[in-house]
């Protein structure tokens, strides 16, 4: 029974990966709504479905009583902020020719968090962790002097998804009423502004064609479904297995921008990049044998 549910668990963490990866295909065929428009959709859509889901669980006091509770609301309101701000870089670099930078940024999140626990919840590195961290910073050091300005997408996309990790690490809720909570802050301003962009005839939704439109209303499911499938995966297979998983979606990502959409690859990236491979090689490497151990 066990490795069943280890074995579903992996299934649906690899999914939820694979479905992130491609991310950039469902985005890239949204170029002519602006960055900001398709954040808005995401969040009023993705609201629109976790709260159908709500209504099917049998414990929805729970999520009440977050709302009662000052400290809650409080910690969400900056983890909405957070996820907003990934949101809205993520879609504008990839809307924008910038998908190799936003995929580096994923691949090097997993040293940010790292780094924060380091510094805000003062662990104690390993030593391989420590070796790691260390590499990774020659490839970012080498990358900054020599790779131009748009490494900024990646640094954002980078620190705003772990410092989002690092306060959901201490929330009460769980992904489903967290989510909730999150879209529900940000609800009003998101409908505020697509209102405001339908009342001066900028809105995309019902004035373009059908596939826009279609997508637009599918913004809610295609965020919330691979969150879902993480969440149910998290909980059923060991965080070493979820540690090697994550690199699925980066890397698909990466192939897409430089494979698919042809964006420039230079020798310069090549060596930045392989550098933080390599750290990240030495980080999985390390963390597998510890937990061996």
């Amino acid at each position: 029974m066990k490795s069943v549910r280890s074995s579903s668990g992996a299934v649906a963490a690899a999914a939820a990966y694979t479905l992130w990866g491609f991310f950039p295909v469902y985005w890239r065929a949204l170029l002519n709504v602006p960055a900001l428009e398709l954040l808005g959709h995401r969040v009023v859509w993705s609201l629109v479905l976790v709260g159908i889901l709500q209504l099917g669980r049998r414990d929805r006091q729970r999520l009440v009583r977050a709302w009662r509770q000052p400290a809650t609301v409080r910690a969400f309101v900056l983890t909405a902020m957070l996820l907003g701000v990934n949101w809205l870089v993520y879609l504008w670099a990839n809307n924008h020719g910038h998908i190799v930078e936003a995929s580096l940024g994923y691949f090097i999140t997993p040293l940010v968090n790292v780094v924060l626990g380091l510094v805000v919840l003062r662990e104690r590195l390993r030593r391989g962790q420590l070796l790691a961290v260390g590499i990774a910073a020659v490839g970012v050091g080498y990358l900054i002097l020599n790779a131009g300005g748009w490494l900024w997408i990646s640094f954002v996309l980078a620190l705003s998804f772990g410092l989002y990790g690092l306060l959901r690490k201490t929330a009460r809720l769980d992904s489903l009423e967290g989510l909730s909570v999150e879209m529900a802050i940000l609800f009003w301003p998101a409908l505020g502004y697509l209102l405001y962009l339908e009342a001066t005839g900028r809105g995309a939704l019902g004035h373009g064609s059908l596939l826009t439109n279609a997508l637009l209303l599918g913004a809610g499911v295609v965020t919330a479904v691979p969150l879902l499938l993480f969440a149910y995966g998290a909980r059923r297979i060991p965080l070493s297995a979820l540690g090697i998983l994550q690199y699925i979606a980066p890397t698909l990502q990466f192939l897409l921008g430089v494979f698919v959409y042809g964006e420039p690859f230079t020798t310069t990236r090549l060596i930045g990049f392989a550098v933080i491979w390599l750290a990240l090689a030495v980080y999985t490497v390390e963390g597998f044998v510890h937990l061996r151990r």
